[in-house]
């Protein structure tokens, strides 16, 4: 009896199908804004914020911050704390937000080579809509996602996934493009191709995460390769 042929290898990498962009502190430099707005609510109901809340804060839905809140200081009113923490980030996110290095840039040579890309945010959709009126509004997203789309936001997988579902492709067939610890185990828990950017916090690297310091560095062709290369299989 001859001997069974052997199976298929390892199929070809995905090329590049789409770029799924975190919003704060990724594309708009809104974390310090986050911050700012995080210190002020939280003196008002008695605790000074500092480094050590950072991973409850930055990075993270308005929810779970105002929720950390309420954890420390013994409140039992984690609605109330997170509506305070949404309207005043609203309203300053409304006077306006600063894009980051290297943004416009890439944004433009994605637009010019026809690759697609869309907003992956943990933030509320009133905000996503405020920033993409105004410091975005000149950007084709092919569509925008907030925390309110999902039943779960970062740092699960569910926004990944769904953008990667709406664009009818795998995830890893995608780069995700984050700044955060929470949002780079979203992305990298649903299985894209993941580019670090960090902002305030410092992201723990992994054989999975591409690091670089800015996005003035990174064009198209980068984003090509880090998908061609299939680095979520090192």
């Amino acid at each position: 009896m001859p001997a069974p042929s052997p199976g298929p290898g390892p199929g070809p990498r995905p090329a590049l199908a789409a770029v799924l962009f975190d919003m704060d502190g990724t594309l708009v430099d809104t974390e310090g804004l986050w911050w700012q707005v995080t210190q002020e609510v939280a003196a008002r109901i008695g605790h000074r914020l500092t480094d050590a809340d950072a991973p409850e804060v930055v990075g993270r839905a308005v929810g779970d911050t105002a929720a950390h809140l309420v954890r420390v200081t013994g409140r039992d009113d984690t609605e109330r704390v997170a509506a305070e923490l949404g309207d005043e980030f609203f309203r300053r996110v409304d006077a306006g937000a600063p894009l980051r290095p290297g943004v416009q840039r890439l944004l433009s040579q994605l637009e010019a080579e026809g690759v697609p890309f869309a907003l992956v945010s943990a933030s509320p959709r009133a905000v996503v809509d405020s920033v993409t009126r105004g410091a975005l509004a000149h950007v084709p997203f092919a569509f925008t996602l907030s925390a309110d789309d999902t039943v779960r936001t970062k740092p699960h997988p569910d926004p990944y996934r769904a953008a990667a579902e709406r664009f009818g492709v795998p995830p890893e067939a995608c780069v995700a493009v984050e700044d955060s610890p929470d949002g780079a185990a979203s992305a990298e828990a649903a299985g894209c191709t993941l580019l670090v950017v960090p902002s305030l916090l410092p992201v723990p690297p992994s054989p999975r995460r591409i690091f670089a310091d800015s996005l003035a560095g990174i064009d198209a062709a980068d984003l090509r390769r880090y998908v061609a290369a299939g680095l979520r299989e090192g």
